[in-house]
């Protein structure tokens, strides 16, 4: 096999190979540094928690109209906001901090939707909502993440600074009047359409991956936003494409294969990373000691 086979021949040969690298190109840009934002927010959990509470509004939207993007996407929408603001106010209103609410709410959310989807649907419908089908995205699906990813990056480009502000010092931006709880909403608004439009390709559970690996491997390289975000995006740009020439090679679902990918990046970086990788640390430890 040469080169062209292994590399270009899928792409050129195959439309839903096309179609599925242009899905992974705009879920790289938009929700790649929403992932360094979580991380940078330490809300990489919370990522987590609000991919599954998209489940139960995807599964009502598919009870009413089966697979339908428009459907499933406003339920999913419309679920993980739900989970946000209740988390948010149980959080106000009792001693429990953000996290453990999250987590509270996204295993009850996890819960309620497969159950909706056994009992309404097959096991196919629920191992697609799950883990999705990036080789299955048609030209709707398509159009749904480029036009998230657009209204990501334009919103991230508006709020960037009072945004990295309210990461590192939300009690400055306070005291000057900031508005700090309408960049946090916000932000969490981001991060939910980021999610569902990417369950549409990698499924519910799948995801938040794309969005969270790309940008905690960026962190074991990079310190400044500028750069994490740049790095965090060419990982999952990377990472996607060769999670899909695997699958198509050796014929494994592509969603699992491109996540795999980013383990598998993150996993070197923990060893090698030039921030805070366990070689890195090793040789700084040994300098300091020799010295």
């Amino acid at each position: 096999m040469n080169l062209y086979d292994l590399l270009l021949a899928p792409f050129a040969e195959f439309d839903f190979m096309r179609y599925a690298l242009a899905s992974v190109f705009c879920l790289s840009l938009s929700a790649a540094p929403v992932g360094v934002f979580l991380v940078m927010r330490r809300m990489s959990l919370i990522g987590d928690a609000l991919s599954h509470a998209v489940l139960p509004g995807a599964a009502v939207g598919y009870m009413f109209a089966g697979l339908s993007l428009p459907a499933m996407g406003l339920g999913g929408v419309a679920a993980g906001m739900l989970m946000a603001l209740l988390a948010g106010l149980v959080s106000r209103f009792t001693t429990l901090k953000e996290d453990a609410n999250f987590a509270a709410f996204y295993l009850s959310s996890l819960a309620i939707g497969v159950v909706l989807v056994s009992k309404n649907g097959s096991s196919v419908d629920l191992l697609h909502l799950l883990f999705g089908s990036v080789l299955a995205v048609d030209i709707p699906v398509l159009q749904l993440i480029a036009a998230v990813s657009t209204l990501t990056l334009l919103t991230l480009a508006v709020i960037y600074r009072p945004l990295v502000l309210e990461s590192i010092d939300p009690l400055f931006l306070k005291s000057v009047g900031g508005k700090g709880g309408l960049w946090h909403v916000l932000f969490l608004v981001l991060v939910v359409m980021n999610l569902v439009s990417g369950f549409q390709a990698l499924g519910t559970l799948m995801s938040v991956g794309l969005m969270m690996l790309p940008a905690i491997t960026a962190r074991l390289w990079a310190k400044h936003m500028g750069a994490l975000i740049l790095l965090s995006v060419l990982t999952a740009l990377l990472c996607g494409l060769s999670g899909l020439l695997i699958s198509y090679h050796i014929e494994i679902p592509s969603g699992p294969a491109i996540i795999l990918c980013c383990s598998v990046l993150y996993l070197f970086s923990v060893i090698l990373g030039k921030e805070g990788g366990i070689l890195t640390k090793w040789l700084k430890n040994h300098r300091h000691h020799t010295t």
